[in-house]
């Protein structure tokens, strides 16, 4: 077959025409529509969002840096105008159970005014109270009740004083209590004597009365407390009949303005119901507390209870909520409990709970980013626990894991209502799908972004106003039709494909970024701009790969870029680091001998060989088996190294250079040292494409370069890696001159001959080669190992000696 020719200038370098963009800089554009970008994924985001059933969050699939956030900021923008207005969410005391804090919900915009009428009915509740406590009629009517009491247990103790007296027996108040003793005559007392010298029958008689006596005091004094509980019940009773008045025009002064909620109406009621059933107590904690202190989780005996506390506040007006959670703990995302500290022990009540990133979101959108919430302990499944029941509810981390043994408060559940956007790589919703049984049924949609897209007209026209959305979104000045030209075919190099333009605006945005730097006082950034930023780019990342050239300029790596080898080759090898990436040549060698077939690929047998290496070898080895081992067994043993390689190596993309150097090693036809290849082949030896095609292109040809152009230079590469080459000017431009080129190969024969500069030769009907052709070679090669084999298999036969009878015997 006739060598291939080689590649010209124009199809190394796809260039984007500036005249065809039709505008002069960017300012005349509109910002970009991502549908136009991402249709798939736009038409999905919009599926998941408009449908209202539970489980139909969504999931965003795509690459870092491929402006996920910005789209989806941008759609949720336009779609929380739209829809029901979310509510405003409080928690106020349970006067039922001050554990469980009640939940109440406001229409939005409403939960500010219910927590700032209570904060002013408060201040205005103690001053009330105390008013009525203080008041000259109330105290008026609480003397007169005492004083009827002391006169109530004054008449009883008189009457049995009179009774005792008849009885002759007086009643006598004594320091230590009261007391009976006998009488003589109407005001004195018998003395002991008196008594001893009285008849036995008169001593009798008045012991008996004495004794009776004691028992009416006994059933007196048991009545009396009786008498004071009723006395205080009065009191009390006459405090709230007296605060009801002046509370329940507070609390009525309340209401209108929440005349259509009824759970507001209930709760003003139990607020009422509790202070005129507490108002006494009310009165004596602000008196020793101070009016507004911070109490116990249970609110005994403080004000404090009365107050709102807005968890979550939608001004009205604003749309439905879109939260951004950046730190999705479980904590941030269900909500918090707050302690403070009071005399050594941990307290809380229902005014300390804070809302999480669900709640301030229900009604609305929350947006996560999967790794992140994936990273927190027990977040994942909290999120999910939410989803499930529809419900928000509290819990603490310490409660989860057991380690909390205190009280704590129970809020009640939140009704939860919203769109969860999960941003993450492909490989976590993958994964997801695979290991969590409830992932699907949680997240029913899948937006997947687009990676590239096509580099059409359309697209191109689309992708300007990409380019023009992120200079005004920046704050940049506009650019050039000449810029964005540039700026369009440097999105083909990061694609690496000359027909398709990468979505990531992350690397467009940092390149606008510097290319505006550059752009100085310029009233617009022109095309020399981002050719200086993307010349700062390419110098601040090329360290490494600079010390690596030198390394084999200086002859440390052994590479050669001219005259012939037998066995050896010029392959070339990737190396990514962070941001950037670039390719070196590696020399690479192989060696036949007599063998039984096997192709030893050093780089496995020392564990430095990748599986997909691995797999490259053992392809080349199934190809020369099926191209030469039909007429013949293949009697070789064959060794392929990376010579100077000491880390791993892994791909296939060396494997045809490995095949060139092992036919070349058979064969004893020397390849031109002068030349690079890329590419991998299959069992019927057709090349296939591989990735990083334009550094590795680079990479020789700045070897080559630093030693000098001669013109005989060149990489061969797979035709299907045509389409993606988008070289770098210097390589153009030497190409164009004659003093470097680059071939497209098609199958291994047309590599050869680039190779050797001899035909490769198309095998005839009995499976001939032609004589002198590259694969006759290798097939003589061939035979002569077989012949080699043969005699030596037939020399140790006859110098082995004959076996005895007892040997055959035994045999």
């Amino acid at each position: 077959m006739p060598p291939s020719a080689a590649l010209l200038p124009q199809a190394l370098y796809t260039t984007c025409d500036a005249a065809s963009l039709e505008f002069h800089t960017t300012a005349e554009l509109p910002d970009v529509d991502a549908a136009l970008v991402h249709p798939r994924a736009i038409e999905a985001l919009h599926l998941g969002l408009d449908i209202r059933h539970a489980g139909y969050n969504l999931f965003l699939l795509g690459d870092s840096g491929s402006g996920r956030h910005a789209i989806v900021e941008q759609l949720l923008d336009t779609e929380r105008h739209s829809g029901e207005p979310p509510a405003d969410w409080c928690y106020v005391y349970n006067f039922a159970d001050a554990a469980r804090p009640d939940l109440l919900r406001l229409p939005c915009g409403r939960g500010a005014r219910l927590r700032d009428d209570m904060q002013h009915f408060i201040s205005e509740l103690l001053p009330a109270i105390a008013a009525v406590f203080q008041s000259d009629e109330y105290r008026s009517r609480i003397d007169a009740m005492q004083e009827e009491e002391k006169r109530r247990e004054e008449a009883a103790l008189g009457a049995l004083g009179h009774d005792s007296a008849q009885l002759g027996v007086a009643l006598l108040r004594t320091p230590h209590g009261f007391a009976f003793v006998p009488m003589k005559g109407e005001d004195a007392t018998l003395s002991q004597e008196e008594f001893e010298q009285l008849p036995e029958e008169r001593q009798r008689e008045l012991a008996g009365h004495i004794k009776n006596m004691h028992e009416r005091m006994h059933k007196l004094m048991n009545e009396f407390p009786r008498w004071r509980r009723e006395m205080q019940n009065r009191i009390k009773a006459a405090g709230s009949e007296a605060l009801r008045v002046t509370v329940t025009h507070l609390v009525d002064d309340l209401r209108p303005p929440y005349a259509d909620l009824p759970e507001v109406g209930a709760y003003l009621d139990a607020v009422l119901q509790d202070i005129i059933e507490t108002g006494e107590s009310l009165r004596e904690s602000s008196q020793s507390e101070g009016d507004t202190e911070t109490t116990t989780y249970s609110g005994t005996l403080s004000v404090q209870r009365y107050l709102v506390n807005l968890l979550v506040e939608n001004p009205a007006g604003e749309g439905r909520p879109v939260v951004y959670e950046d730190h999705p703990t479980l904590q941030n995302l269900v909500g918090r409990i707050e302690h403070v500290v009071h005399m050594g022990t941990l307290m809380s009540n229902f005014t300390l709970i804070r809302a999480g990133a669900l709640q301030r979101a229900n009604g609305g959108f929350l947006v996560l980013d999967a790794t992140k919430v994936l990273a927190q302990p027990y977040a994942w499944e909290g999120l999910k626990r939410c989803l499930k029941a529809g419900r928000i509810r509290i819990e603490s981390l310490s409660d989860l894991i057991g380690l909390s043994s205190t009280v704590q408060l129970e809020p009640e559940p939140m009704p939860l209502d919203l769109k969860v956007v999960l941003i993450g790589e492909r490989l976590i919703y993958y994964l997801l799908c695979q290991y969590d049984p409830e992932f699907p049924a949680l997240f029913k949609i899948n937006a997947d972004m687009e990676s590239e897209i096509e580099r059409s007209v359309g697209n191109i026209t689309a992708y300007a106003r990409l380019i023009a959305t992120l200079a005004r979104r920046n704050g940049l000045r506009p650019l050039t039709a000449d810029a964005v030209a540039r700026i369009v075919e440097h999105a083909s190099r990061l694609a690496s494909d000359a027909q398709r333009l990468t979505t990531q605006t992350q690397a467009l945005d940092d390149l606008l970024r510097e290319a505006d730097h550059f752009a100085g006082l310029a009233e617009a950034t022109a095309r020399e701009h981002v050719e200086a930023a993307l010349d700062a780019h390419r110098r601040r990342n090329e360290r490494i790969r600079e010390r690596h050239l030198e390394g084999i300029v200086r002859g440390q790596l052994l590479v050669d870029t001219a005259g012939e080898h037998v066995g050896q080759i010029n392959g070339l090898a990737v190396v990514s680091l962070g941001e950037s990436s670039f390719a070196h040549p590696v020399r690479i060698t192989a060696t036949a001998r007599v063998g039984d077939g096997e192709v030893i690929d050093i780089e496995r047998e020392a564990k430095l060989g990748g599986p997909i290496h691995s797999k490259g070898v053992l392809i080349l080895s199934s190809f020369m088996a099926s191209r030469y081992g039909l007429t013949m067994p293949l009697s070789l043993k064959a060794s392929l190294v990376f010579e100077q390689s000491y880390g791993g190596v892994e791909g296939d993309s060396a494997s045809l250079a490995e095949l060139a150097a092992l036919l070349s090693a058979l064969s004893g036809v020397p390849i031109r040292q002068s030349l690079a290849v890329t590419g991998s082949v299959n069992q019927f030896g057709v090349v296939q494409p591989v990735g990083g095609i334009n550094e590795k292109i680079e990479g020789f040809f700045d070897l080559c370069a630093a030693r000098g152009l001669t013109g005989d230079q060149g990489v061969l590469i797979p035709q299907a890696n045509v389409c993606h080459l988008m070289l770098k000017r210097e390589v153009v431009d030497a190409v164009r001159a004659g003093r470097f080129k680059v071939w497209a190969v098609t199958c291994v024969d047309e590599a050869l001959e680039l190779l050797t500069g001899l035909p490769a030769g198309t095998p005839d009907e009995q499976g001939a080669m032609p004589e002198g052709s590259i694969n006759a070679r290798v097939a003589g090669g061939l035979r002569r190992l077989a012949d080699l084999r043969k005699a030596f298999g037939r020399d140790e036969k006859q110098a082995r000696p004959p076996a005895t009878d007892a040997q055959r015997d035994d045999g």
